[in-house]
């Protein structure tokens, strides 16, 4: 197994996780996400650019997943310092958020990860997502929901990287096990 097969996924949100809401109406139409997701939005200025090292610092590989799609890579990227990141391909967003339903999300992320250790970064994160996940993926998985209001914080980034770092461990030693059966001959 490669170290590029061992990594857990990090799939990272853009409205209110890295770009925080906190007293900005989201747009309602489509022509409103195009003019939010151009790089003349003044709410762009709430990134934080020292979370672009950040998120590259852990022992992950970062993917989109974000009504932003392509735009992510486009206006979101540059900003924050990041290279170009693969992009879920996600279907459409609902026009409105459902109380008590599995978020639009879930099923094409644990879908994606196919098994893969993963971190999924939101604020819509619910209880509803966590059982489904827990109940449909065969790997580890964080499901971690952000404060819309501030976006990502120190506390956050801590809980990741302690996260991150357990999940590689625990491969680590699965595979050393099963490294160590295959030498003895079990």
């Amino acid at each position: 197994m490669t170290d590029h097969a061992e990594r857990p996924l990090l799939f990272l949100d853009v409205d209110g996780t890295l770009l925080p809401v906190g007293g900005a109406p989201l747009p309602s139409t489509a022509g409103g996400w195009d003019d939010w997701q151009d790089l003349s939005n003044p709410q762009l200025a709430k990134l934080v650019p020292e979370h672009g090292p950040r998120l590259l610092a852990l022992p992950c590989d970062l993917m989109w997943a974000t009504v932003w799609m392509q735009d992510a890579n486009d206006v979101i990227a540059p900003l924050l310092g990041l290279p170009k990141l693969p992009v879920v391909d996600l279907p459409a967003a609902p026009e409105e958020d459902e109380t008590g339903v599995l978020h639009w999300k879930t099923r094409v992320l644990v879908e994606v990860a196919a098994g893969r250790p993963f971190v999924w970064l939101d604020d819509e994160i619910t209880d509803l997502d966590l059982s489904w996940v827990a109940t449909h993926h065969r790997g580890r998985a964080l499901l971690h929901r952000v404060d819309s209001k501030i976006g990502l914080t120190d506390t956050d980034f801590a809980v990741l990287d302690d996260w991150l770092r357990g999940a590689l461990g625990a491969q680590k030693r699965r595979i050393s096990a099963a490294n160590r059966g295959d030498t003895t001959g079990a």
